[in-house]
C-alpha cells in the first residue's frame, strides 16, 4: 500500500483532519514559504499527532546543527532537506532521512546517503508535476516519494507509473492557497481505496 505525505501543515485543525483521514506521513515546512511554521509552533501541533504518524520537517540547505535542533525541539521522525546537500549532512542523524530531488530536463538521480529520496518537479511547492518520463527508478536503490503537483484527480496515475514508495502533496490540497479539509479526505481516500477501482 503506498503511503501518503500531508505536508506544509499550518493548523491544529489541519493537523487533525490529515491524522483522522489516515495520512503516514505529516510534514513541517521551516524553509522560507508561505507555509512556513517556526519550531515552537510546529511542537504545538505535533502534539495532536499520534506517535505511528511520521512527523517530517522540510529544510532548504540547512547546516546539520539546524537539523538536530528541529528534531529535538519538535520530536521529528524524519528529516526532509531541499537545496545542496554535503554528503555529511545525513551522517549521525537520530532519526530517518529524505532528500527532495527536482527533476528538470535530465532526470538526474544523485548518490544520497539519505534513507528515502523524494522526486519534486523543477520548482518545489508550486503545484506543477515534472515530466514523469525523465525520471528513471529501476535502479534505485532507496524507497522514493514521489512529489510535485499531485492531486486527487492525477495521484493514481502517479502510482500505477512508479509503483513508489510514497506520495507528497500540499499545493494539491489546498483552495486558495490554505489547506481543504476535503480535499486532504479525498487524496487519501483515493491513495488508500481508489487505485483498483481507477485500473
Amino acid at each position: 500500500m503506498t503511503k501518503v505525505k500531508i505536508c506544509g501543515l499550518s493548523t491544529k485543525e489541519a493537523v487533525k483532519t490529515a491524522v483522522s483521514a489516515g495520512a503516514d506521513y505529516i510534514g513541517f515546512v521551516f524553509a522560507p514559504s508561505k507555509r512556513q511554521v517556526t519550531l515552537e509552533q510546529a511542537a504545538e501541533l505535533a502534539k495532536f499527532i499520534p506517535s505511528y504518524i511520521q512527523k517530517v520537517g522540510v529544510f532548504v540547505s540547512p547546516s546539520q546543527a539546524e537539523l538536530l535542533e528541529a528534531v529535538d525541539k519538535v520530536g521529528l521522525d524524519f528529516v526532509q532537506v531541499h537545496g545542496k546537500v554535503v554528503d555529511k549532512l545525513f551522517e549521525n542523524l537520530p532519526c530517518g532521512s529524505i532528500q527532495a530531488v527536482q527533476i528538470d530536463e535530465g532526470g538526474h538521480v544523485p548518490n544520497s546517503q539519505a534513507d528515502y529520496l523524494l522526486f519534486d518537479a523543477p520548482v518545489a511547492g508550486s503545484g506543477q508535476t515534472f515530466d514523469w518520463g525523465q525520471l528513471d527508478t529501476t535502479e534505485l536503490a532507496q524507497p522514493f516519494f514521489i512529489a510535485g503537483g499531485l492531486n486527487e484527480d492525477n495521484v493514481a496515475r502517479a502510482i500505477q507509473h512508479f509503483s513508489p514508495f510514497a506520495v507528497d502533496v500540499s499545493s494539491g490540497v489546498e483552495t486558495d492557497g490554505q489547506k481543504d479539509h476535503e480535499k486532504i479526505r479525498r487524496f487519501i481516500e483515493r491513495v488508500k481505496h481508489g487505485i483498483s477501482r481507477t485500473k
